[in-house]
């Protein structure tokens, strides 16, 4: 939007669900918006009590949870999958589907149909596709079905071969021209608000003084009205060496080998489980006694 004064409250969000007029009424307020990446129900309710306001149901799954190299091989029923997985486990936050490569470049049929199965199917509320100036007429067209639609620009991973590998865009004038008019292109298009991936930082707030959207940036620098970052990377889950652009607020990986260090030695040394962790025997095979020498009967609860 125009102008950030800074603020990080809560006034544009209200006890209920974010929606699209929330992220709206966020960015007009000048209020930052807090969006990260989600695959199943239990990070996305550990992410939305951490405060996040929209959860990306990102095609990134296919590197930090498939382990492959790029996310070009992900499926659309794959991504539906987790969508509802992160549906389930989500109460309060914007939930917005990631549509992978080939669901939506084909036609502007193809993508309206695959963008209905993300709410269909997989409880989403918007998705994600990107693309600018080639891809206006499909947004165009699944925004008038009622599909709100978060666009992406700049770097777009989806694009890597064309790219020559996962790089910084815009970074001269030519190119950063052809960024702005894709952005512009998007925002005309309809859609509710744009990633902003891998551009420099003058550029991304150039782009977001100028359009009437929200944007989320993603190695853009501080200007955007919001952040998107992968939970994985900023919860230290990815051992490998992670993007400059990418603060580990966390070292869950470490902390997990460590832990199950732990585990391994108590269980070769016999002190896992422990009695704690045990159920009694009765001594003699009745209810009653069961109950009376234990504390527990039959149909207790395992848990």
């Amino acid at each position: 939007m125009s102008s950030h004064s800074g603020s990080f409250g809560s006034a544009a969000r209200g006890p209920g669900r974010v929606t699209v007029n929330t992220l709206r009424a966020m960015a007009a307020r000048s209020e930052r918006i807090v969006m990260t990446t989600a695959y199943d129900a239990t990070f996305a309710r550990m992410l939305e009590e951490g405060g996040v306001d929209a959860l990306l149901v990102g095609d990134s799954l296919g590197m930090v949870i498939q382990g492959l190299d790029t996310t070009l091989p992900v499926t659309l029923d794959e991504m539906i999958y987790h969508a509802r997985a992160v549906s389930r486990g989500s109460k309060r936050a914007h939930l917005v589907g990631d549509m992978p490569f080939m669901s939506y470049q084909v036609s502007a049929e193809q993508a309206l149909q695959n963008a209905g199965r993300f709410l269909a199917e997989g409880n989403m509320h918007a998705v994600k596709l990107e693309g600018g100036l080639e891809m206006a007429e499909t947004i165009r067209r699944i925004v008038r079905a009622g599909i709100p639609v978060m666009g992406h620009v700049g770097l777009t991973p989806q694009s890597v071969h064309a790219m020559g590998g996962f790089k910084v865009q815009g970074k001269d004038e030519d190119g950063a021209e052809r960024i702005v008019a894709d952005a512009k292109a998007v925002a005309e298009a309809g859609a509710y608000a744009l990633v902003l991936e891998g551009i420099p930082a003058p550029l991304a707030a150039r782009i977001t003084m100028q359009l009437p959207i929200a944007t989320i940036g993603i190695g853009a620098g501080n200007a955007c009205d919001g952040q998107v970052l992968v939970c994985y990377d900023l919860l230290g889950l990815t051992p490998e060496r992670v993007p400059r652009f990418v603060k580990q607020y966390e070292t869950f990986y470490e902390r997990g080998v460590a832990a199950v260090r732990t585990y391994t030695e108590e269980v070769r040394s016999g002190a896992f489980p422990a009695t704690a962790h045990s159920f009694g025997v009765a001594s003699q095979p009745t209810a009653a006694n069961t109950e009376a020498s234990t504390g527990t009967s039959s149909s207790d609860p395992i848990h």
